[in-house]
């Protein structure tokens, strides 16, 4: 997604967010950023979490109930 920026694209995102906000005001919408970006990943893998752990759950499941064919 972001690897054909490259960098004087990056230097230009960053230019231009400096005369938007300011020096001042830059910090702060970069912590801001990286605790969203931080939230959404961990939320990301608890969902790859759940996903895995479904399947196995239900199989669990399936196996408990199947009478033997005699």
């Amino acid at each position: 997604m972001l690897s054909s920026i490259g960098i004087p694209g990056l230097i230009l995102i960053l230019i231009i967010a400096l005369v938007i906000f300011g020096p001042s005001k830059l910090p702060e919408i970069g912590r801001a950023f990286g605790r969203t970006l931080t939230e959404f990943k961990a939320a990301a893998c608890d969902l790859t979490a759940d996903d895995e752990e479904a399947p196995k759950e239900s199989a669990a499941k399936a196996e408990g109930t199947t009478k033997p064919a005699n």
